[in-house]
């Protein structure tokens, strides 16, 4: 269904478990950056009216999201570490054009979008399988199911207001990137890493 050309390596797995503190902090970043990215897409494109209503829905979960972590973040008696720089999201956005006008920006910010909901659904659906309790593999199936949505919602977003082949063509040559630059993570515990 995500379409992405290589998984998560089975030895993250072993990495979240090593240190879960680390995987939560980095998790809850990552939904606090889902809803900025959702918000800020609002900002730029407030006449895209199904846009905007859609994507209001969209910072709303991502924010209970942030604080679900941050509730087990605090159950479990660690601490939210500082926020870190997100280099898997940071290649991505390399990867979105600028400066070749409004709608090819669009077109690549929801693609954008869409790939980082479709690696961290991918990922939670790891988690569901390796978590080391009941409670984490509960949580991350829900999370695992609403990253899925939000997943679908971005490329039929992309696909109202762009021509279908166009977002499917540049949707292929995103997962041919996406494939690359995974290579280089894997390697931490970060939710991304």
């Amino acid at each position: 269904m995500l379409g992405l050309k290589l998984p998560t390596e089975k030895t993250w797995a072993y990495l979240v478990k090593n240190d879960l503190e680390t995987t939560l902090s980095t998790h809850a970043w990552a939904e606090q950056k889902a809803t900025s990215n959702a918000i800020s897409l609002i900002v730029k494109y407030p006449e895209l009216d199904e846009l905007v209503e859609t994507l209001m829905d969209i910072a709303q979960e991502e924010m209970a999201h942030f604080k679900q972590v941050y509730k087990i973040i605090k159950q479990r008696n660690f601490k939210l570490k500082s926020q870190i720089k997100d280099y898997y999201v940071n290649d991505l956005l390399n990867f979105v054009r600028k400066g070749q006008g409004r709608d090819i920006y669009l077109l690549d910010r929801l693609l954008f979008a869409a790939m980082i909901e479709a690696r961290s659904c991918e990922r939670f659906k790891v988690l569901t399988e390796n978590a080391p309790d009941e409670e984490l593999k509960n949580f991350y199936y829900k999370l695992m199911i609403s990253e899925a949505r939000h997943y679908t919602t971005f490329l039929k977003l992309a696909k109202k207001y762009l021509p279908e082949d166009v977002v499917e063509k540049r949707w292929q040559e995103f997962l041919e990137y996406e494939a690359q630059i995974i290579k280089k993570y894997n390697k931490s515990p970060e939710i991304h890493g």
